[in-house]
C-alpha cells in the first residue's frame, strides 16, 4: 500500500539493529578524535617539558577543558543509546552492547590519560634547573609513551587485537627505563651534576609516564576483549588471555 492510501496513522518505528550500529559508529568515530585530542596534549606537555616552555604546557593544560567536555557529552550519549535499547526492549547483539560498554570504559581511560599529561605540563611551570642535563634515557622514554599512545588509539580505531597485543607487551620496557632514569638522576644529584628540583621534575614525569602507559594497557584489554572476547590480564608478570566469548 503506498504512503497516503490510508487514513490511520502511521506506526511510529523503535530503533533496528541497523539503527543501533549507526549510532555506535558515531561514537566510535567521536571517541577516535577524543583519542587524538589526548595523544596531541600528551605530545604536546612532553615537548613543553624537555624545552622548559611555559607556554605550550599553559597551552597544553587549556586544552584539557575541551577534552573534559567531549569525555561528559560521549559518555552521556552511550547513556542515552543504550537507555533507548531498553525502553523499547529491542534486541541487540551482545557484541553490540560490550561495544558501548568498552566505549565507556575507554573514553574514561582517554580523560585520565589527559589528566596525566596536564601535570606533566603543570611540572614545567615548577622547572628551574636547565634541562639540558637531563639524561638521553628520558627522551627515549617519552618517545616511547608517545608510540604505545598512538598505537592503542590506532588498535581501538580499527579493533586491531594484534597492535593492542603490542602494547601490552611495552608496560615493562617503560617500567625499566622509568628505573634506570632515577638511578641515574639520584646519582646526578650526588655528584652535584642535577639541581634538586630538576630530580623531582623528572621523577614525576618518569611516574606520569608509566601511569599513561597503564591506562593505554587498560584501553588494550578492552580492544581484545571486544574484537576477539577474550580476557586479558596480568598474573605474576605475564599477560594472561582467557576466552569467554558469548554466543551472539
Amino acid at each position: 500500500m503506498l504512503k497516503g492510501d490510508s487514513h490511520e496513522p502511521e506506526e511510529t518505528m523503535s530503533p533496528t539493529a541497523h539503527d543501533f550500529a549507526a549510532e555506535l559508529a558515531t561514537l566510535r568515530g567521536e571517541l577516535a578524535t577524543q583519542g587524538k585530542r589526548v595523544r596531541d596534549l600528551v605530545e604536546a606537555a612532553l615537548d613543553a617539558f624537555f624545552a622548559a616552555d611555559n607556554e605550550r604546557a599553559a597551552e597544553a593544560i587549556a586544552s584539557d577543558e575541551q577534552i573534559d567536555a567531549a569525555d561528559v557529552a560521549i559518555e552521556q550519549a552511550a547513556v542515552d543509546l543504550l537507555s533507548a535499547v531498553a525502553k523499547d526492549a529491542n534486541p541487540i547483539k551482545d557484541a553490540g552492547l560490550r561495544g558501548v560498554l568498552n566505549l565507556v570504559k575507554i573514553n574514561n581511560e582517554y580523560e585520565r590519560i589527559a589528566d596525566a599529561g596536564v601535570t606533566v605540563a603543570e611540572s614545567v611551570i615548577d622547572i628551574t634547573g636547565n634541562t639540558a642535563r637531563l639524561p638521553i634515557t628520558a627522551r627515549v622514554m617519552t618517545n616511547s609513551v608517545v608510540g604505545i599512545l598512538r598505537d592503542v588509539v590506532k588498535a581501538y580505531n580499527t579493533q586491531d587485537a594484534t597492535l593492542a597485543r603490542l602494547v601490552l607487551q611495552s608496560e615493562g620496557t617503560v617500567s625499566m627505563f622509568k628505573a634506570e632514569i632515577l638511578r641515574s638522576a639520584e646519582q646526578a644529584v650526588a655528584q652535584g651534576d642535577m639541581p634538586v628540583d630538576l630530580a623531582f621534575g623528572l621523577h614525576e614525569i618518569a611516574s606520569q609516564c608509566l601511569l599513561i602507559v597503564d591506562h593505554c594497557t587498560n584501553v588494550a584489554e578492552q580492544v581484545i576483549f571486544e574484537s576477539t572476547g577474550v580476557i586479558v590480564r596480568h598474573r605474576a608478570g605475564e599477560w594472561i588471555e582467557r576466552a569467554v566469548r558469548d554466543q551472539d
